[in-house]
């Protein structure tokens, strides 16, 4: 386990901001310049196309909560941990990332995955 680097949670406050002009403040402080992104709906690669998605997802989901809900487990400046979007108060979609920090602590990449883990 790990403590969080504070790029993570600066990443999740731009999840989570609601004032759209105020998103690229967290994303210019969490990301490094050609971050990629990875999950089952998006594939982006640099800041502008990631702030791009995150107001696509506010648009869709204006009344959301984005959450951590697990520690952290990491190793060569690679973090795993478990988080959870709700919708209206309602959890909506359980998720986990891994996610790539440079030696400056901001995130390079970020690859999700929805859902619990299959079962073998």
């Amino acid at each position: 386990m790990s403590d969080s680097p504070k790029s993570l949670q600066t990443l999740l406050n731009a999840w989570n901001e609601k004032d759209p002009n105020k998103v690229r403040d967290h994303l210019d402080a969490a990301l490094a310049n050609d971050v990629n992104f990875a999950d089952p709906t998006y594939l982006t690669h640099g800041i502008d196309e990631f702030e791009t998605m995150v107001h696509e997802f506010h648009n869709k989901y204006p009344v959301s909560q984005c959450e951590r809900t697990s520690g952290l487990d990491s190793h060569h400046n690679r973090y795993r941990y478990s988080w959870l979007v709700s919708v209206n108060g309602i959890p909506a979609l359980p998720s986990m990332d891994v996610t790539h920090l440079n030696g400056e602590g901001k995130i390079v990449s970020v690859d999700g995955f929805f859902g619990p883990m299959p079962e073998k």
